[in-house]
């Protein structure tokens, strides 16, 4: 299978290193480039790729509003947000805009590689520098009241499934540790999305962790 990937980027030069690292890989394909993300949902509609690579900050429409615009669609791609900032404003924002990922563009090629992949499957993908810094966030923060009212309303085995989410786990890995089959596990997954109002699993996760549940 071959993953399709749109990448938008206003910097000409850093659209043309991130092309070569994703097009040398054999089962990668960049279909599609922009300078800023007003024709986004076009691109998208006419591409139908797997993945979208956008930078934050661009003209006219940013990465923020790329990931927004993309999660209305009925059917949206994967957004993953590519930057050289990894302040916590822009993590939380791109996440609650609906992003999957947050990647840094110094992330080395196999990183950047594995990672579009890794949304491909419909995973979660953070920098590891972007991890350990919202973790320490939740660590250091107190358990907010709105994320552990919502958590009550998920189920036993709901709150189990999330909490393996929270923990990285993949829909494979937490059929196997639940001793369910994985389609059981998206049922759950898409009974816990709609509970907690979360567009992906990475919101899913983020409301676990801030709940105080991991």
């Amino acid at each position: 299978m071959t993953v399709k990937v749109i990448l938008l980027d206003d910097e000409k030069l850093v659209r043309k290193g991130i092309r070569m690292i994703l097009q040398a890989e054999p089962d990668i394909q960049v279909v599609a480039e922009g300078d800023d993300g007003s024709a986004a949902v076009e691109l998208v509609a006419e591409h139908r790729p797997d993945v979208v690579l956008t930078d934050i900050q661009m003209p006219r429409v940013g990465g923020l509003e790329v990931a927004r615009r993309l999660a209305a669609l009925p059917d949206p791609p994967v957004v993953a947000v590519l930057t050289t900032f990894d302040v916590d404003e822009y993590v939380y924002a791109a996440l609650q805009h609906g992003a999957s990922g947050f990647l840094l563009k110094d992330s080395s090629p196999r990183e950047l590689s594995d990672a579009v992949r890794v949304l491909a499957r419909g995973e979660a993908m953070l920098s590891p520098r972007i991890t350990t810094k919202l973790l320490g966030a939740f660590a250091t923060g107190a358990v907010a009241p709105r994320a552990r009212s919502r958590m009550a309303e998920l189920t036993a085995r709901e709150r189990e499934v999330a909490m393996a989410v929270a923990r990285g786990r993949s829909n494979s890995e937490i059929a196997t540790d639940l001793a369910v089959s994985p389609s059981t596990v998206k049922v759950h997954l898409s009974r816990i999305m709609t509970k907690l109002d979360a567009a992906n699993r990475t919101q899913v996760a983020l409301i676990t962790h801030d709940a105080g549940l991991i």
